[in-house]
């Protein structure tokens, strides 16, 4: 098992130093100080299980309401914070409502180290995006906390096209023990047509036992046209490493003049190793998801601050977690509205009358 991991690790280091695309560079980016923004996105839903009402899932649904804070305190540091303000309840601290919210140090435009509350470093699209632009999802996102205190370092390949980066941070299933650790290494490419989000993953899910991912997230972009497929395989030692369990998910989307964007989903999670260690989708598993939606955007000049949107999707299969987020013939549809709320923005002007001091 060791030797696989090993040679994984070695075989997509490789594939990243070669890669050809461009990363976004943020030490580029260092004018804003602080730049402050809410986010707000209401859902009527309906969510029939097996032809009978889920009234606890349907209605109206205050789904998000959070409030991203970020920006340079000189060229070399940075910050970001985001909480989730609809979140917190008596079971849980305003700190377990944070998102994120970590420091980042940035030496040149090859290094970054960050240390803080970050998201875990798990490769894939459906993983990686906010939560907000989201759906419907796989039953394995539905249950993974992506969020978690750790520290990162990643280098920033010469041409600014690849981002390698191995963090060290709490288990994702810190709230079943305590004191485990996740050990992830990810590779971000964005090439003209293809981007990527690879990561080699290994997490304790009980002390000194680990679950291994290997996961390979993959964007097609072509004209307006958008297709994202992740493949995530997962294994203990306690199981056959390969096509025991695993997740495949899909996306297709099409962009209309930046004012409509069509799409269509599928996800697949089965687990059926038969031993314990994955408490994302658990043994017994194997469902099915499909769906699509639409996406309207109404402001003018490109802007995406309003959105309105309406989704449906179906679900079959067997859930081995019988309250699990997908369950067998299960109709779920919605639409709703998101919008964000500038709050502030302070650029440059201000940041070169402190800069001298602190440089």
């Amino acid at each position: 098992m060791k030797k696989i991991f090993c040679l994984l690790v070695v075989a997509m280091t490789a594939m990243a130093l070669s890669a050809q695309s461009k990363v976004d560079d943020c030490y580029a980016n260092h004018n804003k100080v602080v730049n402050v923004q809410a986010q707000v996105r209401v859902d009527f839903t309906q969510d029939y299980w097996d032809g009978e009402l889920n009234r606890p899932t349907s209605g109206f649904k205050g789904k998000y309401f959070t409030i991203a804070l970020d920006g340079h305190i000189n060229k070399h540091f940075y910050y970001a914070y985001r909480q989730r303000l609809n979140r917190a309840n008596k079971t849980e601290s305003f700190f377990d409502a944070t998102d994120f919210i970590y420091m980042s140090y940035r030496p040149n435009k090859h290094w970054d180290f960050s240390t803080g509350k970050q998201v875990v470093g798990i490769g894939g699209f459906e993983y990686d995006r906010a939560p907000i632009d989201l759906y419907f999802c796989s039953e394995y996102w539905n249950n993974i906390a992506c969020y978690q205190l750790g520290a990162s370092a990643a280098y920033i390949t010469a041409d600014g096209r690849d981002r390698i980066m191995a963090q060290v941070c709490e288990s994702p299933f810190t709230t079943h023990r305590d004191y485990m650790f996740a050990y992830n290494l990810m590779w971000y490419g964005n090439h003209d047509w293809f981007n990527s989000i690879y990561s080699l993953n290994a997490s304790e899910y009980q002390p000194g036992k680990y679950i291994y991912y290997i996961v390979l997230g993959n964007q097609f972009k072509f004209d307006n046209f958008r297709v994202q497929l992740d493949l995530m395989n997962r294994a203990t030692s306690e199981h056959a490493f390969f096509f025991k369990d695993f997740s495949v998910m899909c996306e297709l989307s099409y962009n209309v003049k930046d004012k409509f964007n069509v799409f269509g989903k599928v996800s697949y999670d089965i687990n059926d190793s038969g031993v314990e260690g994955d408490y994302c989708v658990l043994p017994g598993t194997e469902m099915t998801r499909i769906g699509a939606g639409a996406e309207y955007f109404p402001l003018s000049n490109g802007r995406k601050d309003l959105r309105l949107f309406a989704y449906y999707s179906y679900s079959w299969g067997v859930n081995g977690n019988p309250t699990g987020a997908l369950q067998d013939r299960q109709n779920l549809w919605g639409v709703g509205v998101k919008w964000n709320i500038d709050i502030l923005s302070l650029t440059s002007k201000i940041f070169k009358k402190n800069e001298k001091a602190e440089i």
